[in-house]
């Protein structure tokens, strides 16, 4: 397993049904996976979901400019580090951003987020 090409994979699915169907989102997490999201901290898959599908815009754009991977711990972990610009639906400037993933692996042969945290930067 290229930890390089799982995390390109999981950052274009994360994305990807952020900007199309953010409800979707839930699946990746699990009861004890926690959300950072501007300092704001949520835990379990519902309330991460509840805060995500309830951000202030509907419609935005993710336009990814790094993604750097580090394997974390012996059970196969990942850090997933995100760099980009988000554009939202009726601004003229899209906002940059920043993310890092802490993804498990599960039986099954997936990985879900066990730690998710997401800061805008302000230049």
């Amino acid at each position: 397993m290229d930890p390089n090409a799982v995390s390109k994979a999981f950052v274009d699915h994360y994305y990807s049904t952020f900007d199309t169907n953010r409800p979707g989102l839930a699946n990746l997490y699990q009861e004890a996976s926690m959300l950072t999201f501007e300092g704001q901290q949520f835990q379990g898959a519902q309330n991460i979901a509840a805060k995500l599908a309830n951000l202030p815009f509907q419609q935005c754009q993710h336009s990814i400019t790094t993604v750097d991977c580090q394997p974390s711990g012996p059970a196969g972990g990942m850090l997933v580090f995100v760099s980009g610009n988000l554009q939202l639906a009726g601004e003229q400037h899209a906002l940059k951003f920043s993310q890092l993933f802490h993804l498990i692996p599960t039986p099954q042969g997936s990985f879900y987020v066990q730690n998710d945290i997401f800061r805008l930067n302000y230049a």
